[in-house]
């Protein structure tokens, strides 16, 4: 997949790509049917798919107080859009001269400019140009004359356990804050993977017989804090940890050190539930988040720690065979 960061590269792509905008935070079922849709497309006009995104989020140029946190950073999406077969992925680095252009603007001015693609393919709730005031109907009327379709794609709808969710990266933030691991991973179409390198621990599950590897956060959406039964992922870097790999069953553990510490650093460990672990220094790792087991809570000794850490071992396991 060729990555383009400077629009003036744009001009050395073909014309007539099949193009799809947006943030695809997640890169959900619902980014995942939209970007079906486009390669349908682009095969059968023997064309390229391309992505155009953004890094940061525009909301962090626009409303910087209510931005929303990121669930996959730019490096982690562009590996996942490559998966599903992505030939061009254009990242806008400074958008806030485009979140400015008028809806008409946007397209004369820069899509057809630069790209004059041959098909936009969005979502119902597609928007652009100033104010988010051009909408999927506003695209269609500028696609006329200038000899571009526009496909729309519909919402995808995920049957939850307690209602029906829309496919939609805020959705999927609202039930990771909540600790709904499970609910993210049906509109993921996989498990939230928090990813990092490992960093050098406490030491205190090592001392309690329950060792952990612990990684730093990479600036993606924490979730609720609390300890899980999930799967862990070793690689060497970042790009083998992103999606696959073989998954290991383990008691994750996403929260505040009360128990031993005053400082209350936010940790992310897990225990690996296997007799023999290799030692993972410098490794880099993924967390699979699959059930949510119990919030987090203070301990006064050592010995209530190590019993509850083995009742959340059991129930791990439990869950997860």
């Amino acid at each position: 997949m060729r990555i383009i960061e400077d629009h003036r590269e744009l001009n050395s792509l073909p014309k007539g790509v099949v193009l799809t905008i947006g943030n695809f935070d997640g890169v959900h079922r619902g980014h995942q049917a939209i970007l079906t849709t486009a390669r349908q497309i682009a095969r059968e006009r023997q064309t390229q798919v391309a992505v155009m995104t953004f890094d940061p989020h525009p909301a962090v140029l626009l409303n910087p107080d209510h931005a929303p946190g990121i669930l996959t950073p730019l490096e982690m999406k562009s590996l996942l859009l490559e998966s599903l077969s992505v030939d061009v992925l254009i990242v806008i680095k400074d958008s806030l001269k485009l979140l400015n252009l008028s809806p008409e603007d946007f397209v004369d001015e820069f899509l057809m400019a630069n790209l004059s693609p041959s098909v936009m393919v969005e979502g119902p709730d597609f928007n652009f140009g100033y104010g988010r005031s051009g909408t999927i109907q506003t695209l269609r009327q500028f696609g006329g004359p200038r000899r571009f379709e526009v496909v729309e794609v519909p919402f995808v709808d995920i049957n939850g356990e307690n209602a029906t969710e829309k496919c939609s990266s805020s959705s999927i933030r609202r039930l990771l804050a909540s600790g709904d691991a499970r609910g993210a991973s049906q509109i993921l179409g996989r498990p939230f993977r928090l990813v990092g390198k490992t960093i050098p621990g406490r030491g205190i599950g090592k001392q309690l017989g329950y060792p952990t590897a612990n990684i730093e956060a990479t600036g993606q959406v924490i979730p609720a804090e609390g300890v899980y039964a999930g799967y862990v992922v070793v690689g060497d870097c970042l790009e083998d940890v992103v999606f696959g790999g073989l998954r290991r069953p383990a008691a994750i553990s996403i929260g505040r050190a009360k128990t031993f510490l005053s400082d209350h650093p936010l940790l992310l460990e897990a225990h690996l539930l296997e007799d023999h672990v290799e030692n993972l220094r410098g490794k880099w790792l993924g967390f699979d988040l699959m059930r949510f087991i119990r919030h987090q809570q203070r301990f006064e000794t050592k010995e209530q720690l190590k019993q509850q850490i083995q009742k959340d071992c059991d129930k791990a396991l439990n869950y997860l065979i």
